[in-house]
């Protein structure tokens, strides 16, 4: 009985052994990472229970100690200098010691989405000048982290990948539009550029949204009970938010660049709302209002009628209800024939421009189109006026896409003029016009532009 005895107990023991006995580090924790400057910054992991752990940080020699709580975590925030680098920090337990190498000290940043967002330039039919794109990409003070595609029913304490430093090789797989948008930051501000790839094609906004905004919005929730299964993407709510999103809300970021929407246009009227809860949700996992800053979809020929611009304009509508947000539109661009359009270089820089004038205060140009803002019927005409319309034109000689509507609401083209960089409208069909609509089609590529080059968004003025 003796054997038998001191098995059982052999395996007792084993059984009541902590899950972490060695100090474990999350993946977003990596050789070659980079962590927000100028911040206090949490760092993370897991070791037996009661364990202290002790982190140093090579860029001012700071040693942080930390005991492991009953659920065999740990968690202590440190201070980060100015960017630079690189750097290394240690983790040490009772049992082994982990040191990370050539970190580096800048700006991060969370890209995400659909298909458009997760476009590489070796997708498919890839970029614009893809191979002189590759050839050119030895940027080694860009970092990327692509979070491979996971789902779950709950949110997960670790995702999989690793940092990766930017050379043609690991360029030519990664999210183009980030890749410009980095390229296009690290230029300006000369700092080392983090960026976390987390999109997904052929996602809806809902499964990148946690349980609890449906929880709290009876609206949402029935409408996303009812999204339908597609081949590209999970639908289920949350399933991304939980498998890709959660475990990375301790790390600090500077923002969000966002494209996606194709996949909710036949949800267009709660579209509004549920991206709004989105973001919010987002900001509170993080505890911070970074900036978030998204592309308008690009005109394209969907089936369905005028749900692409419905969506275009609910995204410019939301400007005004999400704070601390841009917007760029891309209808300039568009391939209308084709949902990704090749030219992902503008869409990262506009991106990239957004954020250094209304983040980092280091870009003085135009960084919008025109936006509507309001109309002044004046008989047989009616003014528009825009936010963003210095030098307003057309590129051609007539501008397009304009329609207005009467008290019986039914739109008819119009002629339209530049004055004072206002449009006015007319028509022979309209004898008193009221309202104005503006490239309200899904394959709209309308002519009119700002002195700096950018298009008008789609709008509807009722």
């Amino acid at each position: 009985m003796k054997p038998k005895f001191f098995i059982v107990a052999f395996l007792l023991v084993l059984a009541y052994q902590p899950a972490w006995a060695k100090v474990e580090l999350p993946n977003i924790f990596s050789d070659n990472m980079v962590i927000q400057r100028n911040e206090k910054v949490s760092l993370w992991g897991w070791a037996n229970t009661g364990e202290e752990v002790t982190v140093l940080t090579s860029w001012d020699n700071k040693e942080y100690k930390i005991k492991t709580s009953i659920e065999a975590k740990w968690s202590i925030e440190v201070d980060t200098p100015e960017a630079g680098g690189p750097y290394e920090i240690s983790f040490k337990g009772n049992e082994n010691e982990i040191v990370l190498k050539n970190v580096m000290i800048g700006e991060v940043w969370l890209a995400s989405g659909q298909s458009n967002m997760e476009w590489s330039a070796t997708t498919n039919k890839g970029i614009d000048n893809a191979e002189e794109e590759i050839k050119n990409a030895n940027y080694p003070n860009i970092r990327f982290f692509t979070i491979d595609r996971r789902t779950s029913e709950y949110p997960q304490e670790n995702i999989p990948g690793a940092w990766e430093v930017c050379t043609p090789e690991t360029m030519k797989s990664f999210s183009a539009v980030a890749y410009f948008f980095a390229r296009r930051l690290q230029g300006e501000l000369n700092v080392p550029i983090g960026l976390i790839d987390n999109a997904w094609g052929g996602s809806p906004a809902e499964v990148w949204t946690p349980k609890s905004v449906f929880d709290e919005n009876d609206d949402l929730r029935v409408s996303a009970e009812k999204v339908e299964e597609t081949p590209w993407s999970p639908v289920s709510p949350s399933q991304l938010y939980n498998g890709m999103v959660h475990a990375i809300t301790p790390f600090k970021i500077a923002g969000t660049i966002w494209y996606q929407g194709e996949s909710n246009r036949g949800r267009f009227d709660v579209y509004g709302k549920l991206f709004s809860e989105m973001v919010d949700s987002w900001r509170e996992a993080w505890g911070a209002d970074f900036p978030f800053y998204y592309v308008q979809i690009a005109p394209f020929n969907y089936k369905e009628s005028e749900q692409g611009v419905l969506i275009r304009d609910v995204q410019r509508r939301v400007l005004k209800t999400i704070p601390n947000s841009g917007m760029v539109v891309v209808s300039d661009i568009a391939t209308i024939d084709d949902i990704h359009p090749t030219n992902k270089q503008d869409v990262g820089l506009r991106l990239a421009n957004l954020a250094l004038k209304e983040t980092y205060n280091s870009y003085d140009g135009e960084v919008y189109g025109p936006l509507f803002k309001e109309v002044h019927p004046q008989g047989k005409k009616i003014e528009v006026v825009f936010d963003h319309s210095a030098g307003l034109m057309s590129k051609g000689k007539k501008i397009t896409h304009f329609e207005v509507a009467g008290a019986d609401g039914t739109y008819h083209p119009a002629k339209a003029i530049i004055k004072n960089d206002k449009v006015i409208l007319s028509s022979k069909e309209v004898k008193e016009p009221l309202n104005v609509r503006f490239a309200w089609d899904n394959i709209a590529e309308p002519n009119l532009f700002n002195a700096a080059g950018l298009p008008a968004s789609a709008f509807i003025s009722e």
